[in-house]
């Protein structure tokens, strides 16, 4: 067994006083960007889920460096938001007192674990000299009209005591504190990222991502194509206006619903004779959240509008206008034409409230349950007896355009992003306001806008930020007039730092800007980012929107920021449930691991104990696995004799895993790259001496897994030079054909996949490989599986039941 805690302190001190990871921004080397999610610097510090993602991409850019390319991997620290806030109120210290304690044990522990992260480049978004930049950007969103201030009826956290954007409270919970939130009418700074609907849907032709990634941000931006059909109000020289994918409907209609919160209600408040009975429902609406109103097994609720009338254009019949609450604000219109015999929730409110039901597709039986199926247009009037939906629709929308009752459209589920937090730790909104001059923005010479260092900053119950409790900073004067004025008291959400940091990093000590051009064309896109499945609809959308902005403006090279964009599964407890504190026997301290098994031993077990992009469960038994194979790595330097070449009985082997690991260093596949270099080690166990090539081959094949080690014997046994920059080995095809052979994949009897394996193989091992294959996983994640047939040497047949 070796002093591992010596080796590693030993090494790095090294790397940090030889600067080993610190990239250049003139080199004429190929770059290569890895980025990973910076933290919030908790004071807890890392635990595992840290260790695993900055693990891979550590030795991902210890790879890449390897391979000659500059490679720049960075890390900071995302320390706005409501935990500092918090921690900060409940021990009495200023924010940013607690921020720099949290980040000086984050940093630390993240230098134990042995990450090459160039630390010349560390921001903090919570810097004045950051945020500054921040603010800066916001005020281009300002001057190109993509920043402005309105009404708006937002998600309202009552013990966080700030307004949510829709990502942020996600079914009317709020992400920070886990409280049902409520509907407040409040002014709020918004960006209009519903404008980029489009783009970012057709960005992501321009991505790497995962598809289960990709899904997820075409799921929340949720394009729908249908058209906008006005409804003339009987009683009033107005139309209600309704968006729905299915004109084709439209003879169906047979009542109108409107949300509880439709501007409607109050316009024409004096028309509507139960206005008491629709303000109380209104208020009832009101306390649920999103998931309540929208669950689909809770019995409808509504109340008829007496007063106001809809008349169905197509036909000129008069149908009753309701408010039900399973009509939300934020989606279409506001408001919804009903057509109970195809629709579920429809029809359920119609049989409550005894409302005509008229079948337009034909199929099923509307007495029992609406049809949602296919069939022959009826009771439809210029669409009868048509049979094809896309036919019917188109038809219906060109005679609504020809009558000037509709247009076609397409909508989006997406949002204007709401900017406004009614906090203190948060980027100061840049704008001051005049009674004269209205909305001015804080001239660029007078940023960044700094946060007051006072003592009291928890949040108010009347909905203002604690920064309007400060006179002394919220009173100014008008840059465009000198007159008195008043600073913005919101402050900007804690997306903001995080919607461009990976920017920032490319130049991070440039005073004059955000970056420089020739930084911003020389790294470009980010090759790799990898954080967790949690972020990749919030915090790549806010992302992804920002850079696209930036682009359209002049300001970055690139309209995606990310090539490719990966996620890491969870490391879940020794019983297979989440870790967390409030379960210590199951929750593992990273640092105590290190101090028992160190650095190595835990960076190789996490990359070893599973599929990197899915979750495993802890094993102490596997940990001790991996520090055993260290230590064999260790101790056969015993057997080394001097020799420039691979022994002979070694060479096809070595030929081999150095070609496996390669590829699996790139397709990520980190467990079976360390796997094959188990079976290396044991290879070598078997002859009686090996030769100091032999030796080196595997000493730089262990170390982007394990540096520390790695390094000390490069130093120690070979007398050699740090790693870091060594050259990556290099294998000869044709010293391994004899030993791999081409296995087939079938889906169905249908050639589906190759994979180049060992010879020795078993038909287990081939049945896992196979199906790990990305062509094999579509068609076995969404289908069942029957049956594999293997036919050892040859080929996998997986007999799937299509759906």
């Amino acid at each position: 067994m070796y002093n591992f805690k010596e080796i590693e302190e030993r090494w790095q001190k090294y790397w940090e006083e030889n600067n080993s990871f610190k990239a250049s921004n003139n080199s004429d080397k190929e770059k290569y960007y890895i980025l990973v999610e910076f933290p919030y610097p908790s004071g807890v510090g890392l635990h595992v889920g840290h260790v695993r993602s900055y693990s891979a991409l550590d030795s991902l850019a210890r790879f890449k460096r390897m391979q000659g390319f500059n490679v720049l991997y960075p890390m900071g620290w995302d320390a706005f938001g409501a935990p500092a806030e918090q921690y900060a109120i409940k021990n009495k210290i200023h924010p940013k007192d607690a921020v720099k304690e949290n980040i000086n044990t984050f940093k630390a522990q993240c230098k134990k674990v042995g990450i090459g992260f160039d630390w010349s480049r560390e921001v903090a978004t919570t810097d004045p000299e950051y945020y500054k930049w921040t603010q800066w950007q916001f005020l281009k969103f300002y001057e190109h009209g993509m920043a402005y201030k309105d009404k708006k009826n937002i998600n309202w956290c009552p013990k966080c005591k700030t307004g949510l954007s829709n990502e942020d409270s996600s079914g009317g919970i709020c992400e920070r504190c886990g409280t049902k939130t409520e509907k407040r009418l409040k002014e709020q700074w918004m960006l209009r990222m519903r404008d980029y609907a489009e783009d970012l849907l057709k960005g992501l032709d321009d991505t790497e991502f995962l598809d289960r990634i990709k899904i997820g941000q075409v799921n929340w931006i949720g394009k729908s194509e249908g058209a906008t059909i006005k409804f003339k109000l009987k009683e009033v020289d107005d139309t209600l206006e309704v968006f729905t994918t299915r004109a084709d409907t439209l003879y169906g209609v047979t009542f109108m619903v409107m949300s509880p919160e439709h501007p409607y209600l109050s316009k024409y408040e004096d028309k509507i004779t139960n206005i008491d009975e629709v303000k109380e429902y209104q208020k009832e609406a009101s306390e649920k959240s999103v998931i309540e109103r929208t669950d689909a097994t809770k019995d409808k609720t509504g109340v008829m509008i007496k007063g106001l009338t809809a008349i169905n254009p197509i036909n000129n019949e008069e149908i009753p206008v309701w408010i039900s609450d399973y009509v939300l604000i934020d989606y279409g219109t506001g408001a919804i034409m009903a057509v109970p015999a195809h629709d579920e929730r429809d029809y359920e409110f119609a049989k409550k409230f005894g409302i005509n039901i008229i079948p337009v597709i034909e199929g099923g039986d509307i007495s029992k349950e609406a049809y949602v199926g296919e069939g022959k247009m009826i009771n439809s009037g210029i669409l009868n007896d048509l049979n094809d939906k896309k036919t019917s629709i188109s038809k219906m929308i060109d005679y609504l355009e020809e009558n000037n009752i509709g247009t076609k459209k397409v909508d989006y589920r997406l949002q204007d992003w709401v900017f406004s937090r009614q906090r203190f730790w948060g980027e100061p909104v840049p704008m001051i306001h005049c009674d004269d001059c209205g909305w001015v923005p804080v001239p660029e010479k007078d940023l960044p806008v700094v946060l007051p260092d006072v003592v009291s900053y928890e949040p108010t119950d009347d909905g203002e930020s604690p920064l309007a409790n400060i006179p002394e900073w919220v009173n100014t004067t008008c840059p465009k007039c000198g007159k008195k004025a008043r600073r913005e008291t919101d402050t900007m959400p804690n997306w903001a730092g995080s919607s461009w940091y990976w920017l920032r990093y490319m130049d991070s000590n440039n005073k004059n800007e955000f970056a420089s051009k020739e930084a911003l064309k020389y790294w470009g896109q980010v090759d790799l980012y990898n954080g967790g499945m949690e972020h990749v609809t919030r915090h790549l959308l806010y992302a992804r929107f920002w850079n696209q902005f930036l682009f359209n403006i002049g300001l970055v090279p690139n309209k995606e920021p990310f090539l490719k964009r990966v996620a890491h599964g969870m490391i879940l407890g020794a019983d297979g449930e989440k870790m967390a504190k409030s379960r210590p026997e199951y929750c593992v301290d990273p640092i105590d691991t290190i101090n028992e098994y160190g650095a190595d031993a835990l960076r190789t077990y996490e990359m070893f104990i599973g599929d990197y992009e899915k979750d495993s469960v802890w094993s102490e038994n596997g940990l001790k696995g991996c520090k055993k194979f260290l230590d064999r790595v260790y101790r056969i330097k015993e057997r080394i004799i001097e020799g420039n070449n691979y022994s002979k009985e070694l060479e096809s082997g070595i030929h081999k895993t150095i070609k496996k690991v390669t590829n699996d260093m790139l397709s990520m596949k980190f467990n079976t790259a360390i796997a094959e270099l188990m079976k290396l080690t044991n290879s070598y166990y078997e002859l009686d001496n090996i030769t100091s090539k032999d030796y080196e081959v595997l000493l730089q094949l262990i170390y982007p897994f394990a540096p520390h080690i790695a390094e000390e014997l490069n130093k120690e046994v070979l007398n050699k030079e740090s790693l870091v920059y060594s050259s990556w080995p290099t294998y000869e095809e044709s010293k391994i054909k004899d030993l791999t052979y081409e296995m087939v994949v079938q889906i169905n009897g249908k050639l589906r996949d190759r994979a180049e394996i060992d010879m020795n193989t078993s038909k287990e091992e081939m049945e896992s490989i196979a199906l790990s294959l990305g062509n094999i996983k579509k068609y076995t994640d969404e289908n069942e599986i029957i049956k594999i047939i293997t036919i050892p040497n040859r080929l996998v047949n997986i007999v799937i039941k299509e759906n």
